[in-house]
This record gives C-alpha cells, sequence and structure tokens, in this order.
C-alpha cells in the first residue's frame, strides 16, 4: 500500500480551497489559509503544511474557529498596530493589517503588529518568510494551549511557544528563516509517534505522572519538555510574554485546546518587522554572502539548506491519509 502521494501546485490550491468550503469557511478565510499553507508546504516543515491545514479544517467545522470572523486593527502608534481576530484564523488578520505593517516599517525603521482572539497561528515562519519579501527583517512569536512542562514533576504551562526569525538575502533568493518551538520536539511530532505505534526520543516528554518516557501515547495524557532544560523553559517564557502578554491574550495555561472541543483558543501573536540599516546598502548581499560560506562549511542554513532555490515546488507529497482527510471535506463543498 503506498503511504504517500504525490500532487500538483495548482491541484494542490483547488483541493485545499473545496476542503475549505467544505469545512464552512468564508472567502477571505480560505484564502488567507489555503496560501499560507502552500507557502509552509513549499518551504516550511513537512509536518507545518497540510498534515496541519487538517486541523484547521477539524476546527472549521467543530466551531474552534470563526468560519465568518471579521478581524479588525487600529494604529495605536506609528509603528505600532494592534488586531482583534475575531476568533478567526491568525493568518486572515495577519493579511488585513500586512500593507500597513510593511509602511510602518519602512518609514520608522521598525514596525509590530500584536494581535489577539485567533486560532494557533500555524507555521510561524510564513509571517517572516512575507517580510523577509519585502526586505525586512522579521521576528515572530506565539503561543497556544499548555502542552510543555519547563521541568519534570512541573504541570504543563507553556505551549510549544515556537519563535521565528526571518533576514532576506535579496531578491530572487529564499531568505534566512529560522523557526523552531521551545520545546524538545514539535507536538505534532509525538502524535505521529503515537499513531504509528513508535517510541520516542529520551528527554522529549514525561507521562502524566511526570515521570520521563519514551511512549509516545503516555507522552500525549502528560507534557512535552523544553530544549536545553531550564535554557529552552526560559525561551518559552521569554515568547510566553511576546505573544500572550504583548498583545493581552490568554496565557498557554488558561487557553482552550486547539484540537478538542468548540472553544476557540484565542491565542496571541506579535510580529516584528525591522529595516536594514539603510546606510549600508550592501547589507543583503553581505548576509548572503555569508550563508554561502557556512553553507561551503557544511553549516545547517534553516530555510535554505535541502530547499530548491531556484523557485517554488511544482508538486507535494502528502501522506494518504492527509490527502484523504483533506479530501473528505472538499467533497462536501
Amino acid at each position: 500500500m503506498v503511504n504517500d502521494m504525490m500532487i500538483g501546485r495548482d491541484e494542490a490550491r483547488h483541493l485545499a480551497s473545496a476542503a475549505c468550503a467544505g469545512a464552512g469557511a468564508d472567502a477571505s478565510s480560505t484564502h488567507s489559509l489555503v496560501e499560507a499553507t502552500i507557502s509552509a508546504a513549499s518551504f516550511g516543515p513537512p509536518n507545518l503544511g497540510f498534515p496541519h491545514f487538517v486541523d484547521y479544517l477539524d476546527a472549521f467545522a467543530e466551531g474552534r474557529i470563526n468560519r465568518n470572523p471579521r478581524p479588525s486593527f487600529s494604529r495605536q502608534r506609528p509603528g505600532f498596530l494592534v488586531s482583534d481576530a475575531d476568533f478567526g484564523i491568525a493568518q486572515l488578520g495577519f493579511d488585513i493589517a500586512y500593507d500597513a505593517l510593511v509602511e510602518a516599517a519602512e518609514q520608522n525603521g521598525i514596525a509590530i503588529f500584536t494581535q489577539t482572539g485567533s486560532y494557533t497561528a500555524g507555521e510561524l515562519g510564513y509571517y517572516v518568510r512575507r517580510l523577509a519579501g519585502k526586505g525586512l527583517v522579521g521576528l515572530a512569536a506565539t503561543n497556544a494551549n499548555a502542552l510543555m512542562t519547563p521541568k519534570a514533576g512541573v504541570p504543563a504551562v507553556y505551549s510549544t511557544n515556537p519563535l521565528a526569525f526571518g533576514f532576506p538575502l535579496g531578491e530572487g533568493r529564499l531568505p534566512l528563516v529560522i523557526d523552531q518551538a521551545s520545546s524538545a520536539t514539535a507536538y505534532v511530532n509525538v502524535v505521529r509517534a503515537a499513531a504509528e505505534g513508535q517510541a520516542i526520543p529520551a528527554g522529549w516528554a514525561v507521562d502524566r505522572n511526570g515521570n520521563p518516557t519514551e511512549d509516545a501515547a503516555d507522552a500525549l495524557s502528560g507534557a512535552l519538555l523544553p530544549f536545553g532544560d531550564r535554557k529552552g523553559g526560559n525561551i518559552a517564557l521569554m515568547v510566553e510574554m511576546l505573544s500572550a502578554g504583548f498583545s493581552g491574550g490568554p496565557w498557554s495555561i488558561d487557553t482552550a485546546d486547539f484540537r478538542s472541543g468548540n472553544a476557540s483558543p484565542a491565542v496571541g501573536l506579535t510580529v516584528m518587522a525591522i529595516m536594514t540599516n539603510p546606510s549600508q546598502a550592501n547589507l543583503t548581499t553581505r548576509a548572503q554572502s555569508q550563508t554561502e560560506r557556512l553553507g561551503e562549511l557544511g553549516v545547517f542554513l534553516p530555510g535554505i539548506t535541502g530547499l530548491d532555490t531556484t523557485g517554488e515546488p511544482e508538486e507535494f507529497k502528502l501522506p494518504r491519509a492527509v490527502f484523504d482527510n483533506i479530501n473528505r471535506f472538499a467533497e462536501r463543498a
């Protein structure tokens, strides 16, 4: 039995759009989510493209995402934009404010977009990748429901709390994009291991009693662990403050589960857009040369290494189960 299948870019976009319609999403939400998913599938981690898209479809259908939101944002300072996603998807609120964010960064040198009241942000690298396309350095932080404990024996108080950083490397070049969780691994990796009956590495998680475990099913009823022990926990706390603290959104420990129930997680997202130094016109060229030098020395370059730098892929590999789930929603359209 073939577990993976290839699907063309246009077909994937059409299928995803039909699935959103089948899940009840309005046209604006559909457009924003599909474009973010295509971007994640093209340039992000495999598990944050179409596999995570299924979580959105379930959330539309089960009421965790407002299917017809009316996001709003205000420019409270020249470089400070505040958004309310109206319990819709984070990407739509960002899209609505995007042009104003870019303009504010170009005018002021730095601009901040902060949003609350949304479903989880999806691939966080998407936001800084878009800013890099405008020649802007980006930094993004977000949270979700509590899935991670700072150390064994302590309750889960943080989500995986990812942080993303993007740096442009010039026109026609993929930007440097660092997008990583504060946890030792992404939650979806544990979900996949449990579904496949596979063990997880030591140091990834604890069980419901706070004991270290290599059993993925036990980990799902327990909590993830941070990378680097206390240092990773400190990063998670920083992300918590940048996302929930900055936006006024709920702390992870108070956030509704993004995979069950009918309540919106209503989480926070903060994105900073920063101009490169205007007095040094060759900054992106210089950064490009440095990444090339590092690559030649065998350094892994996130957002670049292993990707086709000549353009976006024309087809995607989808696990059969993911395709079937998406197609199930598309057939309702």
